[in-house]
Parts: structure tokens; C-alpha cells; sequence
């Protein structure tokens, strides 16, 4: 069966500036096999080229902007589906502005059809204007529905989810989110996969690090979907959820023998399914009947809406 996969990146192939172990191998075994990928991240702010120049000097080798698709690139084909001609009022950065200029798609400061939040500073003074903007019809988009991402183990930044909270709570409009987990975007990401391996995967695999938009998103597009451990999400969080990914790995590293040798590997044998010395016990535990969880502060609420 020819497998696709759609791939995170902060999290599953590098934090910070630091490629995680495993993950040049997993892209290299990928390109070895000619097993078609794509990389989807809900980071607005770097164009393909950006991220293939930075995944250059992590290491990973051989990649061209065809090989990713940003929530920027999601909202600028929306768009341009869905309302060509359109003009937009923009708050976010280079990739952003430059997936909707590829568009075709004209900014506008005095009447535009809609207001775009996407990552990036936000300064007050964009914000009033954004504000004005709406009060004067226009629609509101965000790029990602990310309130805040994880950029280490000890620290996050602020998302565009946030900054648009709080243009809904100016204005009183109420925004559509594209970007992870919104279905547009796995459709479309889908679309471009088969587009880079000429032919239609017969499946698609989306791995990622958070159940709120990779595993979700996956579930709700109907694709098959791994969570790996080397992100934002704790193993024994997984079970609260109402969704559950295909499988758990450790990381993409689990993945390196499966890709080159095409037999799927048992999931009870990975690493993240060891209990106890034990495999093949059920993963996880509800924190509401963990006792230990009494004793712990609740996580922050959920990345998205």
C-alpha cells in the first residue's frame, strides 16, 4: 500500500534550533524510498523557502519549498477559492504577506473585505486599526487557531489565536480559523501531496505532536493519525481525549525501519507503550482518577478553541 505522510514540524522534527534525534534519518529514508511527504506546520510567519533553508542548516538535506505547506499558504488559497478579487488588512509576518501576494491578493488599510491575523508582533496601532476595519464590515480570518505553541520544555510564545481573541473581543466579530485542525487544510495539504508523488496516495498518515489540531484534524479529515511524545503532548493526557491517535511513538525515529523495510512495526513494541517493564498494557491515565493527579496543578487550558 503507498503511504503518504503529512509531518508537524516544532516537535516532531526539531524544537528550538535543535534537530530531534531520529528525524534526519526518518526524512532521509523517506527520500530514499520515494515515499511522498509534506511538511504542514500552523506557523504563518516563514515562507516554504524559510523553512527549507532552515532545515538546511539543522542537517536535513535535499528539501525545496514544495515540500511545505503553511497555515499562511492555507488561508491565501482559501481565499483565493473562495473570494478572488478580495482585498485584506494584515497582521503577521513574510510568509503571510507573501502567500497572498503569490495569490494575488491586494492589501487594503481603508476598506477591506477582510481582516487576516496571522504570527507576529501585533502593536496596538495595527490593532486599532484592524479594529476600524471591522467596524467597517470587514470579515475576520485567522491563519491558525493556536493560542499559544510551545517553543521549549519550559517555555511557549503567544499564537495567532490569541491576538485574534482579542480582536473578537473588541469588535464582537466572531472569526473563522483555518490552519490545523480545520478540514480545509488537511484537504488542501492532501490535494499537494498527491500533486508532489503524481498519483494519489492509497493512505495518508498524519503525525504530529498535539492532539488538538495534528490528531484532531487527522481524525476529523478521516486520515490515519501517530502521535509522537517529543512535543507538547504527556502520554498520560492522551486517554481525556475523545479522539485518539492511530498510534503512539516515541518519535519519528520509530518510524526509520518501517519507512525503508515497508512492514509496519507492532505499536505495543514501541517505546512509548512500555509500562512497568511490561508491553502491551493500556497507555495512559485519565488525570480525574490518576490519585497522583490530585496532587498536581491542572495543565493550561487546550492550544485551541
Amino acid at each position: 500500500m503507498k503511504t503518504g505522510y503529512l509531518i508537524d514540524m516544532d516537535g516532531v522534527i526539531y524544537r528550538e534550533n535543535n534537530l530531534i534525534p531520529g528525524a534526519a534519518d526518518f526524512v532521509w529514508a523517506l527520500h530514499a524510498t520515494g515515499t511522498p511527504f509534506l511538511f504542514l506546520t500552523n506557523n504563518s510567519a516563514p515562507t516554504a523557502e524559510d523553512l527549507a533553508v532552515r532545515l538546511k542548516h539543522l542537517g536535513i538535506q535535499g528539501l525545496s519549498p514544495r515540500h511545505f505547506y503553511t497555515s499562511a499558504m492555507n488561508t491565501a488559497d482559501f481565499l483565493g477559492e473562495t473570494d478572488p478579487g478580495c482585498t485584506v488588512f494584515v497582521i503577521g509576518e513574510g510568509g503571510l504577506l507573501t502567500a497572498l501576494h503569490e495569490r494575488k491578493i491586494a492589501s487594503d488599510g481603508i476598506h477591506p473585505r477582510y481582516v487576516i491575523v496571522g504570527e507576529g508582533v501585533a502593536t496596538m496601532e495595527r490593532l486599532t486599526k484592524a479594529h476600524e476595519c471591522l467596524e467597517r464590515g470587514a470579515r475576520l480570518l485567522a491563519t491558525n487557531p493556536d493560542n499559544w505553541c510551545p517553543v521549549s520544555s519550559d517555555k511557549t510564545r503567544p499564537g495567532a489565536g490569541a491576538t485574534t481573541a482579542f480582536l473578537e473581543a473588541s469588535s464582537g466579530r466572531r472569526a473563522y480559523y483555518l490552519g490545523k485542525p480545520n478540514g480545509y487544510m488537511f484537504h488542501r495539504a492532501r490535494r499537494k501531496l498527491a500533486e508532489l508523488s503524481r498519483s494519489e496516495p492509497e493512505q495518508v498518515v498524519m503525525i504530529g505532536d498535539t492532539m488538538e489540531t495534528d490528531i484532531r484534524g487527522a481524525t476529523e479529515a478521516g486520515m490515519q493519525s501517530f502521535l509522537v511524545l517529543t512535543g507538547s503532548t504527556q502520554i498520560e493526557l492522551v486517554g481525556d481525549y475523545g479522539y485518539q491517535p492511530t498510534r503512539i511513538l516515541q518519535s519519528v525515529a520509530d518510524l526509520v525501519e518501517e519507512v525503508k523495510t515497508g512492514k509496519p512495526c507492532d505499536r505495543l513494541n514501541r517505546p512509548a507503550f512500555v509500562q512497568n517493564g511490561k508491553h502491551g498494557e493500556k497507555f495512559g491515565h485519565r488525570h480525574q482518577t490518576d490519585m497522583l493527579a490530585f496532587y498536581k496543578p491542572r495543565p493550561r487550558p487546550a492550544m485551541t478553541k
